[in-house]
């Protein structure tokens, strides 16, 4: 979910900057390119951190800039299909639940929060269960499977879908219910021929 990358990269540092450390402005302007962005590859970069080997500046023409080549670490949260995460219920709608998963919203429609069926009871601002008698409403921790990933377009415009149906997963009281006996059907088919 989290993980940490080393990055090589050219830096632009403003004759406004000049005589003062070099780490330290180097740091605020990768802070700046990079912090609160998606990298299709990466993830979600959420902080910049460790500059160094920041090289010697070199000059263009018609830029009054100095440009440097800095290494540097990078925090990313990356999910992955079929990941099992831990969250918070941060918002309820009448097709699902929003979960907090660090720095995105993953999340549950409606008919993925249990196989159950349930309903959303706008007085009491909660999912219901019909026949269990679960609920769900904000503030919940819960356990889910990320479903499908979608990250077209920036991160405002990045879709996780999650799914809380399998056994063990949602909030975690539910996994210490007694598991109910499901019915089972006598199979269909031709008599003896």
């Amino acid at each position: 979910m989290y993980y940490i990358h080393t990055i090589e990269d050219t830096i632009n540092i403003l004759p406004i900057n000049f005589g003062q450390d070099v780490n330290k402005t180097a740091l605020e302007a990768l802070r700046t390119k990079y912090e609160r962005t998606l990298d299709k590859e990466l993830g979600i970069i959420i902080a910049v951190f460790n500059v160094r080997d920041v090289s010697d500046g070199f000059i263009m023409p018609g830029d009054p800039s100095t440009h440097h080549n800095a290494t540097f670490d990078i925090l990313v949260f990356n999910l992955e299909i079929d990941e099992i995460v831990v969250g918070e219920v941060s918002e309820l709608a009448d097709f699902g639940c929003f979960v907090r998963l660090g720095p995105i919203d993953g999340l549950v429609h409606l008919s993925q929060i249990t196989s159950d069926f349930i309903t959303y009871d706008k007085k009491a601002s909660a999912f219901v269960s019909k026949n269990t008698g679960r609920s769900l409403k904000k503030g919940d921790k819960v356990y889910a499977k990320v479903s499908s990933i979608s990250l077209k377009g920036g991160l405002k415009d990045a879709k996780i879908a999650l799914t809380m149906r399998p056994d063990g997963l949602g909030k975690p009281e539910w996994a210490k219910e007694p598991r109910r006996e499901r019915t089972s059907r006598k199979p269909r088919g031709r008599g003896k021929r």
